[in-house]
């Protein structure tokens, strides 16, 4: 075979080849296409169209009072359908656009005409059906955009025309009152393979979240998902609310305390909390932390995480161990001598020098005397330590509280059977230290011996409600029916309000009302340094009013600098808070029926003149004698015996009434409403008017008042 033929056969056998492959490529295809076609579109749907979470809207959280601590809010994400409006129809979308660049142009005021027409048209060319507008758009604004030419449907001649808006709902948290109570609303959000659940709203997640819906969504290009229909499959159930304990007034006037004190005495943090006596609910609790640029903030939760040596206010349920045991009374006499008191390897220390060197067990307890405490105790129980430890055990104190909320510190109560007792163990638990409690835990103790010995579980969360009906109540929880006999909580209750009287808190006592309490001053350990630092943590627990105890409340302020003794740091906290509360809280006040009107017997001021009606209503409700003062002049009867006179103001339309005597307001609305126009000169009450009382003149004439 020459060279030629050989040439033609290799091409001939390569083109046949090349042949054979597009053939079997195109027989392939359409085996693809019309065999295996609807197997692989299932594929590729299933990697393009998914069913998709809608989110639904979370529940609310209340106040005790009513008031939004948390809510959730719409926000949208804007996109534009640039082919809403079919391709043969281009007239009507080139009409439209222009004024739709110029609607979004001054209604968002972040592009220029010419640069949101550039998109709109951009989009229309490229046949894009889910472009991008704006981000975090509000309900109401939203509501605005669905006016916009071609985000509305509309109609142009006889043909109807869909609207070219797609928004995305997203749900954002927010707070009403910012950072009051923020971090017992708290929060819960997911990192990485972890949620983190913070306050109420970790607590109560699956309450609050309710159950999210489904959608089908289509991936496009760049990995955005585009709803393949504007109606949601499967609608979310929005979350259920919450009512909390908190009331918000009296969380605003804790808040505005603790900074103020913890600016005073320049502290590294300080909490507060305010709980009802009875029901053990959470009126207000606040924390707050010195921040990097020196400004306070609420970013851990003291009150109920942070647990540590309480000082002094533990000195409380060492009192009343042993009076519960029948061990002293409050007339047991104790040595103090010099303040000091040797125990091994050990000098206790009072923070002052005493008064007196023998003392009364009250006296030593309104003192706050280590050295009493730490004698009793050790007198009484040193010789059997596992009493004393049992009876701390058995009101519960060693237990954490089982809080509605995430993050509770657990308490430490050690026993003679813990491997770090130590011959000094007692002695130190007796005046608060060898110990752990957080001040939530400090302060359960407290409010059961204003609650006369029945120990509850602090209340955060008092309802939940779903569309305003209640899904669940929750009543206060018992911890101790009754943590000591009635006789021994009587003596601790006079002790406290001693505190108040006679000891280290009579400087933050009121005229106004009565209350009891403790000052507490404990030496914080500071890592490997241990005391030596000389770091302290001051505080106060107490109860108000001390005859019917209705709050108790604690305060606790961490290494403060200017001064550190508990009721000179952290008692004023206690007094603001307090003093707030009486003058909100009328329920304090008594009624109207327990209180005595001129007791002295005094002359009964005149009544200004106005309403009869209006006049009886409000002297029957106080309990006064009302006389009309016509009948009065005509009789003269005296009138501090029989009652308190009035003088009726008669309104008519277009006759002048007097208004001599009255205030602005009622002066005010007297001439209004006779149709005259008033003129006001001066201020006080009114003592001359230009027109005659009685004159009948034309409507809308205009009188002077002379105000003095």
């Amino acid at each position: 075979m020459n060279i030629r033929k050989s040439i033609l056969v290799r091409v001939y056998l390569a083109f046949g080849l090349m042949v054979f492959g597009a053939l079997a490529v195109f027989a392939k295809l359409v085996h693809l296409q019309y065999v295996d076609g609807g197997e692989w579109r299932a594929i590729a749907d299933s990697l393009t169209i998914q069913e998709r979470v809608v989110e639904a809207a979370r529940g609310n959280i209340y106040s005790n009072d009513g008031s939004l601590l948390a809510t959730s809010v719409p926000e949208y994400e804007i996109r534009f359908d640039a082919m809403a409006i079919s391709v043969e129809r281009n007239d009507v979308f080139n009409s439209k656009v222009d004024s739709l660049a110029s609607k979004l142009a001054g209604f968002f005021k972040d592009k220029s005409v010419r640069q949101y027409l550039g998109i709109l048209k951009n989009a229309r060319a490229k046949k894009q059906r889910y472009v991008l507008i704006k981000r975090n758009v509000s309900h109401q604004e939203l509501k605005q955009l669905k006016k916009f030419p071609l985000l509305k449907t509309f109609r142009e001649g006889k043909s109807r025309f869909s609207s070219g808006l797609v928004a995305v709902r997203q749900n954002k948290r927010i707070l009403p009152f910012t950072n009051l109570a923020a971090r017992t609303i708290g929060y819960k959000n997911a990192k990485g393979i972890d949620t983190v659940l913070v306050g109420l709203e970790g607590a109560y997640g699956n309450y609050i979240d309710g159950k999210s819906g489904a959608q089908m969504m289509q991936r496009i290009a760049g990995g955005v998902w585009v709803p393949l229909n504007r109606e949601i499959e499967v609608a979310p159930v929005d979350g259920s609310d919450i009512i909390a304990t908190i009331d918000v007034n009296m969380q605003d006037m804790a808040q505005r305390a603790l900074e103020k004190q913890l600016k005073i005495s320049n502290a590294d943090n300080g909490c507060v909390v305010l709980m009802e006596v009875a029901t053990g609910e959470i009126r207000a609790i606040a924390n707050f932390t010195r921040d990097t640029d020196g400004e306070y903030r609420e970013k851990f939760n003291y009150a109920i995480a942070h647990g540590a040596d309480p000082g002094s206010t533990f000195k409380l349920a060492s009192y009343l161990a042993a009076l519960d045991d029948g061990l002293i009374d409050t007339n047991t006499i104790v040595d103090v001598g010099n303040g000091t008191y040797k125990v091994p390897s050990h000098t206790i220390r009072d923070s002052h020098a005493p008064k007196k060197s023998k003392m009364t067990a009250k006296e030593a307890f309104e003192e706050s005397s280590n050295v009493g405490i730490t004698k009793l105790i050790n007198l009484h129980y040193g010789s059997n330590p596992a009493k004393f430890t049992a009876k701390l055990h058995k009101w519960g104190l060693n237990q954490p509280l089982g809080l509605q909320i995430p993050g509770e510190g657990i308490p430490i109560v050690k026993t003679p059977e813990n491997r770090s007792w130590s011959k000094l163990s007692l002695v130190q638990m007796a005046y608060g230290y060898e110990l752990k409690l957080t001040p939530l835990q400090t302060l359960v103790l407290y409010n059961a011996v204003a609650n006369d010995g029945k120990m509850l579980a602090p209340l955060f969360v008092k309802e939940i409600r779903h569309l305003g009906n209640t899904v669940q109540k929750f009543n206060a929880r018992v911890i101790n029916k009754q943590i000591a006999n009635e006789e021994a909580i009587r003596k601790i209750q006079e002790m406290l309000e001693g505190v108040m009287i006679e000891g280290t808190g009579k400087k933050l006592t009121s005229p106004l009302y009565t209350s009891a309490g403790k000052t507490g001053t404990a030496q914080m350990a500071d890592g490997a340094k241990g005391y030596g630092a000389r770091r302290y943590q001051s505080s106060f627990a107490g109860y108000f009013p001390a005859d019917k105890p209705k709050y108790s409340m604690i305060v606790v302020i961490r290494n403060p600098r200017n001064g550190y003794y508990g009721g000179t740091v952290a008692g004023p906290v206690f007094k603001e808070l307090a003093d707030m509360v009486f003058a909100n809280d009328l329920s304090l006040h008594g009624t109207f029926a327990t209180r005595e009107v001129n007791v002295a017997g005094a002359k009964t001021p005149l009544t200004l003149k106005g309403s009869k009606v209006a006049s009886v209503k409000v002297y029957e409700a106080l309990g006064i004698k009302s006389l009309n003062w016509d009948i009065i002049a005509q009789n003269a009867v005296d009138t501090s015996s029989r009652g308190v006179p009035f003088s009726e103001v008669l309104i008519q339309e277009g006759v002048v009434p007097n208004v001599v005597g009255m205030g602005l307001a009622d002066a005010l609305y007297t001439m209004e409403n006779a149709g005259f126009k008033a003129q006001i000169h001066g201020k006080g009450k009114v003592v001359n008017q230009s027109l005659v009382p009685g004159e009948k003149l034309k409507f809308g004439t205009n009188v002077a008042i002379q105000l003095n």
